[in-house]
């Protein structure tokens, strides 16, 4: 007898359908499955059966199994399910089921029990926009499957209790699951000593989704900041939630966070390939940039990364997407993150620090420093130097109120809110051919402008970015123009200039005193 069960496979970020078509037929014992399988799908022949048997119920002994379309390679172990529902159904252990208008996933262990699988969003988004009326899940994955509405998602524990369902029975009670609230796991900013100047530019990073570089001396705090700055945004939101446990979910990570809001925060080794922090591979996977997706990145000692792989965050910062081509196809990948990124002033991390003495040589801290492309240098928004806590301030335990993290996360949503409500998006979202419509710029704002760019050779990418986050400050202070001290202060985010004459061995012009080999 021959079957047909729906279920999926996963291709990049989508998923596409796939019939599990089963033949019961007459002759010696084998177990055959067919259509392009990797090696988890063809093992799955043994935990079927096991999973059967534990279940109580007949083995049969010649079954043929082909996944359609069978020139797509199908992989993971989601099929197990749907093959053991065939072999049911193939060999009239089901009964009188309809089977219509549903799809199966689910990786069986050996004992009959159904445990969780990878990309079961994607799964779900393919399955409603096939407009089938239900999908059957692993109970691990259905708080995820139950962001895709349209259709009924039933979530079970072991194979032998969705047959019962499947016959007339009531799936077992379980406990109803708790509320999901939004909660803020991070720590609060004003847990940092001092640093008052870079906790301003987080500020104005968090109110416009502006990219931030730190720069200073080990132990200032950089990490410290940067770990602490998710807690500054907005949970996230639905379509937003969507997205992020889709990739999550597809990567096999776990996804519990996000179901309450909590934002991505990823912070990746120095040492990480290039594929691992941007994407692809010989099956093209999601990297680091992708899993930040609507949230933030952190890469700490930033030019201790491999040069290509800061080279490859170029198209990302600025599209919000990764593209990878292979011969086989295309994939595209959402990267639409904040970059905050730390680094020290020179290899040892002592120049222009009071009261240290920098070890490295002019080569070295040239060397070290051009490591940053300007075109990188140039999509990171606001830079900013850090000095060392005073032992002072430690002593004397001078930290702030927790009431400044609350005036700090409200000023953020309020100015998110005027950026929505002006251009339906963040200031960092807006095109250059966008901004002298959106933004109204006093001219004496705009004259202070043009001779900073004069003096300092800022780019035309620049240029316009320091219009963002000149109308970020604005918004926080809640101004409906730009006006000259926002200006202003953009410009001192805007250290760029001054890192470039560092490379070029101008040390005389530091802000502190340097001594050099």
């Amino acid at each position: 007898m021959l079957t047909r069960i729906r279920s999926a496979a996963i291709a990049g970020l989508d998923a596409f359908p796939v019939d599990v078509e089963v033949e019961i037929r007459p002759g010696k014992e084998q177990f055959l499955i067919i259509g392009l399988a990797d090696v988890a799908v063809r093992e799955s022949r043994d935990r079927v059966l096991s999973a059967l048997g534990a279940s109580g119920f007949r083995l049969p002994c010649n079954i043929l199994v082909n996944l359609a379309p069978a020139e797509l390679k199908k992989e993971g172990s989601c099929f197990d399910l749907a093959i053991a529902l065939g072999i049911l159904a193939a060999s009239e252990q089901l009964g009188a089921v309809d089977l219509s208008g549903m799809s199966f996933y689910g990786e069986l262990s050996l004992d009959g029990r159904i445990k969780a699988v990878r990309g079961v969003v994607a799964l779900a988004v393919r399955a409603a926009q096939a407009q089938e009326r239900a999908i059957v899940v692993p109970l691990a994955n259905i708080d995820e499957a139950s962001l895709i509405s349209g259709m009924e998602v039933i979530g079970v524990g072991a194979l032998a209790e969705l047959v019962q369902y499947l016959q007339g029975s009531a799936l077992p009670s379980r406990p109803a699951a708790p509320a999901i609230v939004p909660q803020r796991r991070y720590r609060p900013l004003s847990g940092v000593w001092g640093q008052s100047i870079a906790k301003r530019a987080m500020l104005i990073a968090a109110a416009g989704g502006h990219n931030l570089l730190m720069i200073g001396p080990p132990g200032c705090g950089k990490s410290m900041l940067a770990e602490r700055f998710p807690g500054l945004l907005p949970p996230l939101t639905r379509d937003e939630m969507l997205e992020v446990v889709k990739i999550h979910s597809i990567v096999g990570l776990r996804v519990n966070g996000f179901l309450s809001g909590e934002r991505p925060y990823r912070a990746p080794h120095q040492l990480t390939s290039d594929v691992g922090l941007v994407g692809g591979g010989a099956v093209p996977k999601p990297g680091e940039i992708s899993l930040a997706h609507h949230g933030v990145l952190f890469l700490d000692e930033f030019p201790e990364f491999r040069r290509s792989a800061i080279e490859a965050l170029r198209a990302p910062l600025e599209n919000g997407i990764v593209s990878v081509t292979r011969a086989k196809g295309a994939w595209i990948f959402p990267a639409s993150f904040q970059l905050i990124a730390a680094m020290n002033p020179c290899p040892c991390g002592r120049l222009g620090a009071a009261g240290q003495h920098c070890l490295c040589s002019r080569p070295a801290i040239q060397a070290y420093l051009r490591k940053l492309s300007r075109p990188i240098l140039d999509r990171i928004d606001l830079h900013v130097e850090l000095d060392a806590v005073p032992l002072s301030a430690i002593t004397a335990g001078e930290c702030e109120g927790s009431d400044e993290d609350e005036k700090r996360h409200a000023a953020v949503l309020l100015a998110r809110s005027r950026q929505y409500d002006r251009a339906k998006k963040l200031n960092s979202a807006v095109r250059s051919d966008e901004v002298s419509k959106l933004f109204s710029i006093r001219p004496e704002g705009l004259s202070l402008l043009e001779r900073a760019a004069g003096r300092s050779g800022i780019s035309a990418r620049g240029y316009v970015r320091l219009l963002r986050v000149a109308r970020t400050i604005a918004d926080i202070e809640g101004d409906s123009a730009v006006l000259e001290r926002h200006i202003a202060e953009a410009i001192s985010f805007r250290c760029l200039e001054r890192i470039e004459r560092y490379c070029q061995a101008d040390f005389s012009i530091a802000p502190r005193a340097v001594s050099l080999k």
